[in-house]
């Protein structure tokens, strides 16, 4: 098949939207389809076209930015073109332009798959909030439009207000996972450069948006601290030059100025450096304060390179520990609970951990992309359901 994937941001952005986007496009080529990603031309030094990992790459330019999203004029030109090519759309949401692609890909007779990576809440301020009400139709048209509606579990489309208007469309697809094993030579690296000298570590993983509850973890140190005193927090990820979240990372600086001494910053690191990552890494924090977390792939990450995760009570997010037993959940916002859980784990590592096989199971990458394929040649049911 030719498959259209569409989205806002593709690398080299990174965010957990981008990363999903791309190991589905890469593992369809894998499947031997031929894929296509319609994306922004985010930033001037890009190319217009590119081939990556088998995909062909197509970035439309970019007029201005609007908060977290984009303008481009040029769009529904390209969008249309495109739709015309291919066999099946694929549209990650959030996007401004998800109701214009299933309105193409409807009129055209084409499949029309949604991804709905999560729910869209902008930072604070009135013109974000006049973005956010305006795409609430639009994001209703592609749904109506949609032959299916793809979510990473079952527990965030029941607790989702928008999913719940669609429920006989949505299909659980578990998350593709696929961190492979930790090469010895970059952890050892990994572990020279990050501060890796057998202390404690509480790995933080994620860019530093205002939705990831960075400050809670912060907050939870000096509790952490009391029991755990050689502890400290690595982090990796955008954490300085995330879209539109400027103003959070300014807000962040006096905890992160007063915890300096305990906090190393590895900045965003490759593909293949992250199972060593969270293989160095006593436990994984995952401190997402709502919504628009829908799961976080880095908990299956780090349980498939042998370590535990903490992780907010939130739908979705909480499934992976769920489902594997690998860790503890606590309420999200609370920096006490938090802290008693991290040392909980800190302290008594080993029962946390699962067989490598058990995780595996849990998170089947090749049933994941055996049920878009499903999805796209239009015989799936929810009997997968994950």
């Amino acid at each position: 098949m030719r498959i259209l994937v569409a989205l806002t941001y593709y690398r080299p952005h990174v965010s957990g939207l981008s990363i999903y986007a791309e190991r589905l496009a890469r593992g369809l080529v894998r499947r031997g389809h031929t894929v296509t990603v319609l994306t922004s031309r985010f930033h001037p030094s890009l190319p217009a076209r590119e081939h990556l990992h088998g995909v062909e790459v197509i970035r439309v330019p970019v007029l201005t930015k609007v908060s977290k999203g984009v303008i481009m004029p040029l769009f529904p030109l390209y969008a249309a073109t495109l739709v015309r090519r291919h066999d099946a759309v694929n549209i990650h949401m959030p996007q401004f332009e998800s109701a214009l692609l299933a309105v193409l890909g409807r009129s055209m007779r084409k499949p029309v798959v949604l991804t709905y990576q999560c729910d869209l809440r902008l930072p604070a301020g009135l013109f974000n909030r006049i973005v956010q009400r305006s795409l609430g139709p639009l994001n209703r048209i592609a749904a109506r439009l949609a032959d299916h509606i793809v979510t990473t579990t079952d527990d965030y489309a029941q607790h989702s207000q928008f999913l719940r208007r669609y429920a006989d469309k949505v299909i659980a697809v578990a998350p593709l996972l696929d961190p492979g094993p930790p090469d010895p030579v970059t952890t050892q690296r990994l572990a020279g450069r990050g501060g890796f000298n057998g202390r404690p570590q509480i790995g933080f993983a994620a860019r530093f948006a205002a939705e990831k509850g960075v400050e809670y973890l912060l907050q939870a140190l000096p509790r952490v601290f009391e029991q755990v005193p050689k502890a400290r927090v690595v982090f990796t990820g955008a954490w300085k030059d995330t879209v539109g979240e400027e103003d959070y990372l300014a807000s962040l600086a006096p905890l992160l100025q007063q915890y300096a001494a305990h906090l190393t910053f590895l900045d965003l690191l490759r593909d293949d450096e992250m199972a060593s990552f969270f293989s160095l890494c006593s436990v994984l924090a995952v401190t997402s304060l709502n919504a628009t977390e829908a799961f976080g792939m880095v908990q299956g990450e780090a349980m498939l390179s042998g370590t535990p995760v903490v992780a907010s009570d939130l739908p979705g997010v909480r499934e992976a520990v769920r489902r594997t037993g690998m860790g503890e959940i606590v309420p999200a916002r609370d920096p006490t609970a938090l802290a008693d859980a991290l040392v909980r784990v800190l302290q008594r590592r080993a029962d946390y951990v699962r067989p490598h096989a058990e995780i595996t199971q849990a998170f089947d990458a090749e049933d994941s992309l055996r049920q878009y394929e499903a999805l796209f040649a239009g015989r799936a049911s929810r009997t997968g359901a994950a």
